[in-house]
């Protein structure tokens, strides 16, 4: 059963860390995208925004693999996780990735509820 607590922290991790990674190592082929996603990352393209949000992803996601950080993890991927929800819902028209992101941040909130008295 302890093993189990860290599966949601784990999946994040990889999850994050791998979005974080690939953005700046251009790795793998660009997807079409739908709905109104291309015009939503050409206007945000050469801003640098998208860039440092990458950069909190791979913070977040090298944090939440450390069991004493991943309050802190939760703290910035959290936000992350609820805009990649909005992005799927609003832009892009689909349920992506959004939901599944959202509901393990939630359960390794959950898990981790203790961790949060202390900040």
């Amino acid at each position: 059963m302890k093993l189990l607590k860290h599966v949601p922290a784990v999946l994040l991790g990889l999850l994050f860390l791998a979005g974080g990674i690939t953005f700046f190592l251009h790795v793998g082929a660009d997807q079409p995208m739908p709905g109104r996603a291309p015009e939503f990352m050409k206007l945000f393209g050469g801003t640098g925004y998208l860039a440092v949000i990458k950069v909190l992803e791979i913070i977040g996601g090298a944090l939440i693999l450390l069991p004493a950080q991943r309050a802190k993890a939760l703290l910035i991927l959290a936000p992350i996780a609820v805009n990649i929800l909005l992005f799927d819902i609003y832009i892009a028209g689909t349920m992506g990735v959004g939901i599944p992101v959202v509901v393990l941040i939630l359960i390794q909130a959950y898990l981790d509820k203790d961790k949060f008295k202390a900040l």
